[in-house]
């Protein structure tokens, strides 16, 4: 007999005399009985298949309740009881298992990325102190030298703000970047960098050349006494006229009759100016007449000038096998690129393979004498 049973028979026992009289002359219809003890058993059953146990039933470890008669229709009621929680709890097992496998991913992707930093951090260290070394002990400057965006304060101009707060190898021109705009940031950059440094050169180069540095500052100190010099890959390169190709010159007419070349000029991939021609283009800058292509307007801003020119092919080598030819043989080459790509061709991916191969070496930059 359940608790529930129990408690509805006491109730009706100790029912009051007066109750009782009334009850006595009335007799329930039969369906109500029916009825009655249906409710009595259905709440029974419900109290103590969820809140009671009965001393029929005893609670197992795992919190599970079962039957210990023999009753097929009791076990079974208690055995899909038992079934329904243990699901319930394999798969709040499963669920907790698959929240601590993705908070480890989590952990692990937070740990590879610590370490790079911390490697970054570490590496843009060592360059910031070997930049300090080389300005300090050879007089060498070492710089990025970059403008800003069309909507200056923008994502890019912020990211790149970060980076040269934390290596300082940033010069940072007041300049809109842009292809179109390499003569007007050729004629700004060394407007800015003779205002800031007192250098016996100016050097450009493109970040996808490969320069051997030591190299570069030999050769620029045979030529330190020697006024208005001007070094690079000399070159006299087509007029094009068509429109819509690369390096298209919208004033072809003032080089002559269609077909014409250009007058000597470095090429633009890497070439030194002395400090006396950079003073020249700095005060001089408001009158300086800008081409389509960077080089052909430094070329023609000293083309009418008492300029030496000169002509050294060790700083337009190519990639390897050409400068690794070269270097095996003992001249090794000032820069490096492919003229097909105006540079090294994937130069991210190349970049180290071509150090590897052409490179003076590590430390040929320290031994040099100047």
């Amino acid at each position: 007999m359940t608790m529930f049973t129990r408690s509805l028979m006491k109730a009706i026992s100790e029912r009051p005399p007066q109750l009782e009289k009334k009850l006595r002359g009335r007799t329930l219809p039969t369906k109500a009985i029916l009825v009655l003890c249906m409710l009595s058993f259905f709440f029974g059953l419900l109290f103590s298949g969820n809140m009671w146990v009965t001393p029929l039933q005893k609670r197992e470890s795992n919190g599970l309740i079962t039957s210990s008669i023999n009753d097929p229709k009791l076990s079974l009621i208690t055995h899909r009881f038992g079934e329904g929680e243990q699901r319930d709890i394999i798969g709040e097992v499963s669920k907790t298992h698959q929240a601590i496998q993705s908070l480890d991913k989590s952990i692990s992707a937070l740990e590879m990325e610590l370490a790079v930093a911390r490697t970054s951090q570490s590496a843009s260290s060592t360059e910031g102190s070997k930049l300090k070394r080389l300005e300090k002990e050879k007089g060498i400057v070492l710089r990025f030298v970059i403008g800003h965006s069309a909507t200056p304060g923008g994502v890019l101009d912020r990211a790149i703000d970060a980076e040269d707060a934390e290596t300082k190898d940033f010069l940072r021109l007041d300049h809109v970047e842009g292809y179109h705009e390499l003569s007007m940031k050729t004629k700004i950059y060394f407007s800015t960098a003779v205002a800031i440094w007192d250098a016996d050169f100016y050097v450009k180069v493109d970040d996808d050349v490969h320069v051997n540095l030591g190299m570069l500052i030999t050769t620029l100190a045979r030529y330190r006494t020697k006024p208005r010099v001007y070094i690079g890959c000399m070159k006299s390169g087509p007029v094009l006229s068509q429109k819509g190709v690369r390096y298209h010159e919208p004033e072809f007419w003032k080089f002559g009759e269609e077909g014409n070349k250009y007058f000597r000029h470095a090429t633009g991939q890497i070439y030194a100016i002395s400090k006396d021609l950079a003073a020249y283009i700095s005060i001089n800058a408001p009158i300086l007449h800008r081409f389509a292509n960077e080089d052909v307007s430094l070329g023609s801003w000293l083309i009418g000038l008492e300029v030496e020119h000169v002509d050294d092919k060790t700083m337009c080598c190519g990639t390897p096998p050409d400068c690794e030819w070269k270097t095996q043989a003992g001249n090794v080459c000032i820069a490096s690129f492919d003229w097909t790509c105006s540079g090294i061709c994937k130069s991210v991916e190349r970049m180290k393979d071509v150090h590897n191969n052409c490179g003076e070496g590590d430390g040929a930059v320290w031994n040099v004498v100047l």
